[in-house]
């Protein structure tokens, strides 16, 4: 198949899950052609299979915001006719699912007709997507699909609560690949970032509100009264300010490393003996899924998507999101007996290998051919 991938190229989980699907379905001889305005962060290499285009947005003075959506929409509709491009699937509902409509309505006046698979991640529902002045062109995007699917059954739920939805929605959950957490080297230099006695607790994430950064430090403030500790925060965001200054409060800013975004997520993994996710919510936490693979069992909350990832009393804890002393309370039990923490890890790898990209691709194979059998009868 030729297939046309639109996501947004950052750090952040849709683009990583998006960007990871394209290699995959290149690897097993799909014709992948990532659109969107700069090459996505995992997006390494460009092959015969793979090929990157990128969305270019004049600037006109007339425009007090550019008309991103507009400029995706004709590369949309260049790039099908170009490449001959069968079906889209476009990663968030808006505006790449909104992009895509426009563009499919312009290919159909020239008698071309490209079926559009959306993938709903997150905020575009439980945060932009559901504010009133948006609302209606997610309803709109989402029913304008020739199939939607959403990375768990938590988001599904919210889909359907938020909208006046009359599309089926299928769950495939985000996943990994578990080929990259095979460690082949025995010595990931674990001494560059704490001494043999201490613990390394780790936390990957945007540093946005809703990750609770204040309550990962102060987790970490008591995990590290009981045992010698570091801290590894991972990533860029608006609460990073506030974090260290905290850390700095408490007495503890030597032991707490801010590492900024980082593309050697699995060197930093193999560092780490847990890894703290106390969201306010997560569609579905894949961060946490990566941690897991690496035999890092996670404290996590008990909101979103997460339950349906970390397997309480297996592949870590789930504790209610404000919930600072039990997320410590646990996370402390896991950490203070080694056996327990040995057990503790290899249980998480168990419980990631569900996810393993090996079983999930094939379900998005599914759902393309489905959609093309449906959309060439219908025209």
């Amino acid at each position: 198949m030729r297939i046309g991938i639109v996501c947004y190229p950052t750090f952040g989980g849709s683009g990583v899950v998006a960007t990871e699907l394209g290699l995959e379905l290149a690897k097993k001889g799909h014709h992948i052609h990532f659109i969107t305005y700069s090459q996505p962060v995992r997006l390494e290499l460009l092959s015969h299979n793979v090929h990157y285009h990128e969305v270019n947005v004049p600037e006109y003075p007339l425009f007090h915001y550019q008309p991103y959506e507009l400029a995706l929409s004709s590369k949309l509709v260049d790039m099908v006719k170009l490449h001959k491009i069968e079906i889209l699937h476009v990663h968030y509902a808006i505006p790449h699912a909104y992009a895509a409509y426009m563009a499919k309505k312009m290919l159909q006046e020239e008698g071309i007709y490209i079926p559009i698979v959306t993938t709903l991640h997150g905020t575009d529902i439980t945060l932009v997507g559901s504010h009133p002045f948006y609302k209606p062109a997610v309803t709109f995007s989402i029913n304008k699909s020739d199939a939607v699917t959403s990375v768990s059954q938590s988001l599904k739920e919210d889909t359907l609560r938020l909208f006046d939805i009359k599309r089926e929605i299928e769950v495939i959950p985000n996943f990994i690949d578990l080929d990259k957490y095979k460690f082949l080297f025995t010595d990931c230099q674990r001494e560059m970032m704490a001494n043999e006695k201490q613990k390394i607790i780790t936390h990957i994430s945007n540093f946005r509100k809703v990750k609770q950064i204040p309550n990962i430090i102060r987790i970490f403030n008591n995990i590290q009264k009981k045992m010698p500790a570091k801290l590894l925060l991972v990533g860029e965001g608006p609460e990073r300010e506030g974090a260290e200054k905290l850390c700095e409060d408490l007495g503890i800013a030597e032991k707490v490393i801010f590492l900024g975004n980082s593309n050697e997520i699995d060197k930093i993994l193999c560092f780490s003996d847990l890894f703290l996710l106390p969201s306010l919510t997560e569609s579905f936490g894949l961060a946490a899924l990566e941690a897991m693979a690496s035999g890092v069992p996670v404290i996590s909350s008990n909101s979103g998507g997460i339950p349906e990832l970390n397997e309480h009393g297996v592949s870590g804890f789930l504790s209610n999101p404000h919930d600072i002393e039990d997320m410590s309370k646990n996370a402390i039990y896991i950490l203070e007996d080694e056996a327990r923490l040995k057990k503790f890890k290899k249980q998480a790898k168990e419980v990631a290998n569900r996810f393993d990209l090996h079983n999930i691709v094939p379900l998005y194979e599914k759902i393309y051919l489905k959609t093309l059998k449906s959309s060439y009868s219908m025209n």
